[in-house]
């Protein structure tokens, strides 16, 4: 994969930084949560050229979406609603981001509440799911629903199905 200038220098001073290195330790979606995180940025970088947004929020937030240490599966802190909030305080933390960013990291499960609403699943957790308010907000979370489906067809046969049923839905949606 050729990676611009740019896009190297939106994303080398987080991809090198130790505590975000350690995702690669992180099973995600049949691969790590590393390399997970740098397509997902990856092709919001290319998706927010495309649509002339701001790259470098849509970018590094799509790096930043899912920094957190641990199983998702394995802990109510880290479930598939509450993990956004754990990776915003992992990014505030370690690096200097802007609103806007942690608006799109917050943000980046909102298909989840799409397929709940879809298959009128109750939520009791309707607090933790925060709708995109931007353009890159919505971008990453498409990117991360591609490259999940991406990822589940590559590693994980079983989810492609799923996954590929949500990112329609967004499709509608928007």
């Amino acid at each position: 994969m050729k990676i611009n200038k740019e896009y190297r220098e939106i994303c080398d001073n987080i991809l090198n930084e130790e505590h975000f290195m350690s995702l690669k330790n992180d099973i995600h979606h049949g691969t790590n949560r590393y390399d997970h995180s740098r397509r997902v940025a990856h092709l919001s970088y290319l998706l927010t050229k495309l649509f002339k947004g701001n790259v470098k929020n849509a970018t590094r937030a799509g790096l930043l979406h899912d920094f957190f240490n641990g199983n998702a599966k394995d802990s109510e802190e880290l479930s598939y609603l509450n993990h956004p909030l754990v990776s915003v305080e992992n990014a505030k933390k370690y690096f200097d981001i802007s609103i806007e960013e942690e608006n799109i990291i917050k943000s980046h499960m909102y298909h989840y509440a799409l397929v709940k609403k879809v298959t009128h699943v109750k939520d009791e957790n309707k607090e933790n799911i925060f709708k995109p308010t931007s353009k890159e907000g919505r971008i990453v979370c498409l990117a991360d629903l591609l490259v999940s489906a991406y990822e589940g067809i590559v590693f994980e046969g079983r989810y492609a199905a799923a996954l590929y049923f949500v990112f329609l839905i967004n499709l509608i949606r928007y």
